[in-house]
């Protein structure tokens, strides 16, 4: 099977604060940026009007440029349960809205991008943002780096091509075959004694 060699890949940041997203189409071998920006949610007192908006703005992302894949940053561990917590919120937020238009989904860590981007893991997000906009030849970069983060996402996934297995993939055939179930997942079935 040959990969496709025209496609919309939308890159996510997401975030109850500000989410970021970028969007490329890929034709052929070249790359070129059709749009990104950021979801400002910090107006909003209410987690649950945020997470209201970013499925909602994410839903709307879709349908106007119709992604054929969507890459995510994965939330990392940081000091705080709570802020974590509320970032995996946001994060499935808006991958359901990509579930509910049936797009494939990819997820890679922060590190992951970076070193995607930049050659290292642990680069900063200003050095992130400079080499997209070597890339992409930008004359400027936006005010709020989430929206290139979001960019770097999918310019990640572009240069993984088809070796990922980052993939959230959701079956389309139900089974009620129980052997298959333990075909495809022997770790999960305990050995009794």
């Amino acid at each position: 099977m040959q990969a496709k060699t025209d496609k919309i890949i939308l890159g996510l940041d997401p975030g109850t604060s500000i989410m970021g997203y970028g969007i490329i189409h890929i034709e052929g071998k070249s790359v070129k940026m059709i749009s990104m920006g950021t979801i400002l949610l910090h107006k909003y007192d209410d987690h649950g009007t945020k997470l209201k908006i970013i499925f909602e703005r994410t839903l709307g992302m879709i349908d106007e440029y119709k992604p054929d894949e969507i890459a995510a940053e994965a939330p990392f561990f940081g000091k705080n349960v709570q802020s974590m917590l509320k970032l995996g919120r946001a994060q499935g937020v808006a991958l359901a809205a990509a579930l509910f238009r049936n797009i494939p989904i990819f997820e890679y860590s922060p590190r992951s991008i970076k070193q995607s981007i930049t050659g290292r893991g642990s680069a900063s997000k200003e050095q992130v943002a400079a080499m997209l906009q070597h890339i992409f030849k930008l004359d400027s970069l936006p005010s709020k780096l989430d929206a290139t983060d979001g960019l770097a996402a999918a310019v990640c996934h572009y240069f993984q091509g088809t070796k990922t297995n980052n993939s959230l993939k959701v079956s389309k055939t139900k089974s009620t075959d129980w052997s298959a179930y333990i075909n495809q997942n022997p770790e999960r079935i305990k050995k009794q004694p």
